[in-house]
């Protein structure tokens, strides 16, 4: 089930995301020495642009947005528990993103991704059109038409 997320769910999704950027062992180093990197607003989620994935009353992952001045969505955060990530939780999570990104009128969902996960986002239908740079170093941009 893809649900809204609560604020009092907030703990609980920032401690998901790190578990899920410490399984990346390119970021681990990086985001050892900024624990602040993993913050989710609580505005975000007052907003209705946090959804979490839900199984057995569990979290297992989530999503979030943000709207764009050009009127395309940009997702913000994107985590699966890395116990069972690679089972289609995060495709289900991109396809739910961008059915409510189009209903809200958006032509294109964009992303900064990390190059470990360019793999995941192209077989999502993203396309790489550059590169961004982030505090942790260069980072890919990805654009999926909706």
């Amino acid at each position: 089930m893809i649900r809204p997320a609560t604020a009092a769910e907030r703990d609980a999704l920032e401690a998901l995301q790190m578990r899920a950027s410490l399984g990346n062992e390119a970021d681990r180093e990086v985001l050892m020495s900024h624990p602040d990197a993993v913050d989710i607003p609580l505005a975000q989620i007052a907003a209705g642009r946090v959804f979490v994935f839900e199984t057995n009353g569990a979290i297992a992952g989530f999503y979030a947005t943000l709207p764009r001045e050009d009127g395309d969505t940009d997702l913000d955060a994107l985590y699966v528990e890395p116990n069972i990530q690679r089972q289609g939780i995060g495709r289900l999570l991109v396809e739910h993103c961008a059915t409510l990104a189009r209903r809200c009128g958006s032509g294109a969902l964009h992303v900064v991704g990390n190059a470990q996960a360019a793999e995941f986002y192209a077989a999502s239908g993203f396309q790489n059109v550059g590169s961004f740079a982030t505090r942790f170093g260069p980072a890919l941009l990805l654009r999926r038409s909706l």
